[in-house]
């Protein structure tokens, strides 16, 4: 089911814990907040900084964008940019991951991004 939220005017989908957090409806550790995007403090942090960014607009993954939705896709980018200089971890580097689909890890069915930094991180990508 997809309903309309008030306040962001975006569709959002009536199950889904991050449209929650942005009606609100769950709260959550925000680190930033505008009229497309919120970002916040992951609950499992694998990192000293690990950040999720979600359009505020549900999209379930990465293979479900259309071409309306390059600007937002980029401003996603551009705001884990800034809030990785905020939060002083861009000197040194940081890790930007989406996870698409079942094989790709994502758990929750709407764009998330990570924002992973803050100590050198380790590649261990492969086959489960």
């Amino acid at each position: 089911m997809v309903i309309t939220n008030k306040n962001t005017k975006m569709n959002q989908e009536a199950n889904c814990i991050f449209c929650k957090i942005t009606n609100k409806e769950i709260s959550a550790e925000i680190v930033f907040e505008n009229d497309n995007i919120i970002a916040f403090n992951d609950i499992h942090p694998i990192a000293p900084v690990h950040v999720i960014l979600i359009p505020k607009k549900h999209i379930a993954t990465i293979a479900d964008i259309n071409e309306e939705d390059k600007d937002l896709m980029g401003e996603l980018i551009w705001t884990a940019k800034k809030i990785a200089e905020d939060l002083k971890i861009a000197d040194k580097g940081y890790k930007l991951l989406f996870r698409v689909k079942e094989y790709g890890g994502q758990e929750i069915s709407h764009i998330h991004l990570h924002l992973i930094g803050g100590a050198q991180l380790h590649e261990d990508i492969r086959p489960v």
